[in-house]
């Protein structure tokens, strides 16, 4: 099969539910523990691939469906995002829209969907409850009347291995990997110290036939991990100093047309020749001080 060609690289978690050669048994393990079912056909698995819609650089969702019954869409991340919902409102629409032939779309019977499920498992070091619900309604403006109802929830799992949730019982292959992830928190980022890691892990059979198979490769994924968090967290630093330093450059010219005008008694069009600004700025800022009356920013344009 020849490779994909794909912007962005996979995680560990993306590479054991899809691309390893047990992901068919993985989700089928995954989709008894959620619907306390006991298939045993991977045949019934269908993985799906869709397009990331946020994050470009690395792979953590996995979507399948089950026979013709029903859609999951999985998400697993280290922090809490309230978008989510609005994240899986685009997946389930894109995939549905795949799924359903166009003259299917205007017949008049109706078609028949597969139940979409939403699921996103959360393993990230900042406490969090058990299990939680977010809901695409929570972030509406204004909330939707009888006529306008549109809602998903997402449920969210806390899999980290001290909350002991029932679905990391049902599920062996996620407990395990929820103590692998552990693991290597305690060893840390370091390349040497991955590799002590992994050796730890197979030794204490926790993933140890995917480790042993492919522990170079999980290596690799764990680095490229480390440095896609820290370099989220540098751009989000980055523009948190940006914010603060345009706050700040905003206040102290705030500062300068009100000195200006109530001290030195400037002219609107003076104060904006002096300090590079447009009249209509300086008015607008002088009008929201309470300084300039609105019928004279009013009367001045």
């Amino acid at each position: 099969m020849a490779k994909e060609n794909r912007e962005y690289k996979d995680s560990v978690f993306c590479d054991l539910y899809y691309l390893d050669e047990t992901a068919e048994k993985n989700l089928l393990e995954l989709y008894n523990g959620l619907f306390d079912t006991s298939l045993q056909d991977t045949s019934l698995i269908r993985k799906v691939r869709l397009e990331d819609v946020l994050f470009k650089n690395m792979k953590n969702d996995v979507a399948f469906s089950v026979g013709d019954r029903r859609i999951i869409l999985s998400e697993h991340q280290s922090t809490i995002n309230p978008n989510m919902p609005v994240r899986m409102l685009m997946y389930i629409a894109r995939e549905y829209e795949k799924l359903i032939p166009v003259k299917a779309r205007y017949s008049e019977l109706q078609y028949q969907l597969m139940a979409p499920s939403f699921l996103v498992l959360y393993n990230g070091e900042e406490d969090q409850p058990e299990e939680q619900v977010l809901r695409l309604s929570d972030a509406f403006a204004e909330r939707c009347g009888p006529n306008g109802k549109l809602e998903l929830e997402v449920r969210v799992v806390n899999i980290n291995t001290d909350k002991k949730h029932e679905l990391l019982e049902k599920c062996g292959t996620l407990r395990q990997y929820s103590e692998f992830v552990k693991k290597t928190r305690q060893f840390g980022g370091d390349k040497s110290k991955l590799e002590r890691a992994v050796k730890e892990c197979i030794k204490e059979d926790i993933l140890a036939d995917y480790l042993g198979r492919k522990g170079k490769e999980v290596i690799n994924m764990m680095m490229a991990e480390y440095d896609y968090e820290t370099d989220l967290e540098v751009h989000c630093e980055e523009a948190e100093a940006r914010g603060e330093a345009r706050g700040k450059a905003r206040g102290e010219a705030i500062g300068k047309v009100e000195v200006y005008y109530t001290e030195m008694h400037l002219s609107v069009e003076a104060i904006a020749e002096k300090l590079s600004m447009a009249k209509e700025t300086v008015r607008k800022i002088l009008a929201e001080k309470g300084i300039l009356k609105e019928e004279t920013l009013a009367g001045s344009r």
